[in-house]
């Protein structure tokens, strides 16, 4: 395999102005720019199937793996979405606590539009979806809503949830059994997939 890893507007290590990047997040979720960006990036190289390109990521980055398999199904051909966020307005309140979408519809409408949910219709690729169903950052219920949505599509996914682990999987073994699912998932849907005919 070859791995970018992506530092997106919003990420860390550049100062609070890239950190709150403009509509990033549940404003207008500008970050997704720099995924699709960056699998752009990834099909111009010599060495890199256009047609094998995954994504992955834990939180953030499992939102971020989510929108970019809404975002772009044309460029992306599966991902692994670590308890990722996929509608803001669950759980939001986490982040801001002032939040209130019944005094601020327009922002709810926002934060739903800003979230991989409200494009769900458009998924296409297989995704490996991890959770541990004691989450208190970003709440399980939210990974078995997506999981619901993909199979009233038709979408090929596969679930892995942890009983009783958080958000930061506190026991080595589950990480190891995320790692390993991650990666034979990507086997299966990028590596020993046949490559498309023309």
């Amino acid at each position: 395999y070859v791995v970018l890893a992506v530092n997106y507007r919003s990420g860390v290590g550049y100062g609070l102005d890239f950190r709150e990047a403009d509509d990033y997040g549940a404003d207008g979720a500008s970050e997704v720019r720099d995924v699709i960006g960056s699998a752009l990036y990834l099909r111009g190289r010599a060495d890199v199937d256009p047609d094998r390109i995954g994504l992955w990521g834990g939180s953030y980055g499992g939102y971020l793996t989510a929108q970019g398999l809404v975002h772009a199904p044309e460029l992306f051909a599966a991902g692994v979405d670590v308890h990722g966020v996929h509608d803001w307005n669950v759980g939001i309140g986490n982040f801001r606590p002032d939040y209130e979408p019944e005094n601020h519809p327009d922002l709810a409408q926002r934060a739903f539009e800003s979230s991989p949910l409200s494009l769900v219709d458009r998924w296409e690729d297989p995704v490996l979806l991890i959770h541990g169903d004691d989450d208190r950052n970003v709440r399980f219920a939210e990974t078995v809503t997506l999981a619901r949505e993909l199979t009233l599509r038709g979408v090929p996914h596969d679930l892995l949830v942890f009983p009783d682990e958080v958000h930061g999987f506190l026991l080595h073994r589950n990480w190891l059994a995320a790692f390993g699912a991650a990666e034979a998932h990507f086997d299966r849907w990028l590596r020993d997939r046949r490559p498309a005919m023309d």
